[in-house]
């Protein structure tokens, strides 16, 4: 008996299920808790170091805060994939793009994250998807993610 077309399409086999959000979760784990401990390090200081004006308290604790900004900036960077299409969110721009505008997805040896092969001829890094720390993860994501991009894309992916 054929499917019918309202019923829901489940994913093929070795697809995620979508909504699916790609994000180094090991580097944002180890950037986000350097940063607190830079804020707690630098507010003992200030706190501990009697001779400090309170200016210079205030701008030891200002400074921790900058770099836990700077940190959870490099924290940021995700790929989160919808039936609609992809949103590549990276240190300070977020871009919407439909699954037709993906062509391919790329992540050669010595790439520091996954780059888009986009329709208008650009490619657009995708930084949410790195091989830092979890190197054989970020390889899984972005299979999954060309997997995606090809199931659900008008454009197919060449080898």
């Amino acid at each position: 008996m054929p499917a019918s077309d309202s019923a829901p399409a489940q994913p093929p086999a070795g697809l995620p299920a979508l909504p699916v959000t790609f994000r180094p979760t090991r580097t944002r784990a180890v950037l986000l808790t350097t940063g607190v401990a830079l804020v707690a390090v630098l507010t003992a200081l200030a706190l501990r170091l009697e001779r400090l004006s309170p200016g210079e308290k205030i701008s030891f604790i200002f400074t921790g805060l900058l770099f836990f900004g700077v940190l959870a900036l490099l924290s940021r960077p995700k790929v989160v994939a919808d039936a609609e299409g992809v949103t590549v969110v990276n240190l300070t721009t977020k871009r919407r793009l439909a699954w037709a505008e993906v062509l391919r997805v790329n992540l050669r040896p010595g790439d520091p994250w996954v780059y888009l092969d986009l329709s208008d001829g650009t490619s657009l890094p995708a930084m949410g998807i790195q091989p830092g720390i979890a190197k054989a993860r970020a390889i899984g994501d972005a299979r999954a993610l060309r997997a995606l991009a090809e199931t659900h894309g008008t454009g197919r992916a060449g080898d």
